[in-house]
């Protein structure tokens, strides 16, 4: 039998972790790695704002699924073979110290994404995967069995080549547009429409423009009944974004999309708290502080700024003390702190992450071995799949587990030779 002819068509994290991985299980294979841009590991170079969350230091899969909007399931089994210890162990093996910071994050201790993809390329190098960038796949056609040899693919490269593989890994990532999700099309399988997700939130409203920079530790956003999220706030030129806001838009990535991104967000600047628990404590704040203006304390730690546009939306100048307030007063104040309404009308992408939802779908895939159960001899990994993750290191983590997957299971296929062409 001839060497195993294997291609990988995508250059990212998941490509080139099962392009490494499947080099290094199998030797003897003709690993190559096509790669349409003329730079690997864009994407991996700003993440995490050009620091590289690697992955996110929580090490119990059952857990770890839950920060998956889509794909937590699926992702179960694979995460118990491959999880983020295994992923900062095989770096940490490469020579990369890692470290974690408060929020589970884990990033390179030279904050650079280039050390990361510095570790790729030489394991890459390591174990004789052959790169070859700006060499755009335009189609793959699926060849069956002849006489003198058994099924494989045919790739077409940019330009008119045409290339022989046993097998292929697609893992180009999704979005409109994708090459990779024709491909998938064309090779059988359904794809799932993409849509944005981890975006912020444009809001023309005046408790929120002109606060750029101000942050909110904690807040509890939401939309309608179905859709809730906590955590930090931040206020930009355009309306809202932050980690709270960005999960948010994760989970609600289609729903939001069906709206053309136009909605009703409410918002808790006092979360964990009922309306009951609020006016007890403006109340409180009342006996306790009679003399002191309402404008220079609150109860609730809100930047001062932020304070001041919750007073004027509950009809007050900022002048009173706690001890003229009046009750219709505290009751519109309550209402701010709790349940505040502010209108959506638009997004901007997350620039550190990029990420959509949608893609190929997950119940056509094999998730033991990454295979399609649709064309057998082709695996897919990352973000061509309809699998995606919250900030923090988790987009990052199901490209190395589903490429690691991949990988090996493009290793274990036999190789009967290249069909007469």
């Amino acid at each position: 039998m001839k060497p195993l002819d294997c291609a990988v068509i995508g250059g990212g994290a998941a490509g080139f972790f099962g392009a490494i991985t499947c080099a290094e299980a199998q030797p003897a294979a003709r690993v190559r790695l096509f790669e349409a841009l003329g730079r690997p590991l864009a994407k991996v170079a700003i993440s995490g704002g050009g620091r590289c969350n690697v992955t996110q230091a929580c090490f119990e899969p059952a857990e770890l699924v839950k920060s998956y909007p889509r794909g937590g399931r699926e992702l179960l089994g694979p995460l118990h073979r491959w999880q983020p210890r295994d992923t900062m162990a095989w770096f940490a093996d490469r020579g990369v110290e890692l470290k974690t910071e408060a929020d589970g994050r884990v990033f390179p201790v030279t904050d650079d994404s280039a050390t990361i993809i510095q570790a790729l390329l030489a394991a890459a190098q390591a174990a004789g995967v052959r790169w070859e960038a700006g060499r755009p796949v335009r189609a793959v056609e699926r060849v069956g069995p002849s006489d003198t040899g058994g099924p494989g693919f045919r790739l077409e490269i940019e330009g008119g080549e045409k290339v022989w593989a046993d097998r292929i890994l697609l893992a180009t990532g999704g979005g409109k547009g994708s090459a990779g999700l024709a491909i998938a099309h064309a090779l059988g399988h359904t794809i799932e429409p993409p849509v944005p997700s981890l975006f912020s939130f444009h809001i023309a409203d005046p408790r929120v423009t002109g606060l750029a920079g101000l942050s909110v530790a904690a807040a509890e956003v939401r939309i309608g009944r179905a859709l809730a999220a906590q955590g930090p706030i931040l206020f930009t030129h355009w309306g809202l974004s932050g980690p709270g806001i960005l999960k948010l838009s994760a989970w609600g990535a289609r729903e939001l999309a069906a709206t053309d991104y136009r909605f009703s967000l409410t918002i808790a600047w006092a979360p964990g708290r009922s309306r009951e628990q609020v006016r007890a404590e403006l109340a409180g704040a009342r006996e306790d502080h009679p003399k002191r203006k309402v404008s220079t304390w609150n109860p609730f730690g809100l930047p001062a700024r932020l304070w001041e546009r919750l007073l004027a939306a509950a009809g007050l100048a900022g002048g009173e003390s706690w001890s003229t307030l009046a009750k219709a007063q505290s009751e519109k104040l309550a209402q701010e702190l709790t349940a505040g309404e502010y209108p959506v009308a638009g997004k901007s992408m997350n620039k550190e992450e990029f990420v959509t939802c949608g893609g190929v779908r997950l119940s056509e895939v094999d998730f033991k071995t990454m295979e399609s159960k649709r064309c057998p001899g082709l695996f897919l990994a990352g973000e061509v799949l309809d699998l995606d993750g919250l900030t923090g290191g988790f987009n990052l983590q199901a490209a190395w587990t589903t490429g690691r997957l991949a990988g090996l299971g493009l290793a274990s296929a036999p190789s009967a030779g290249p069909p007469a062409v």
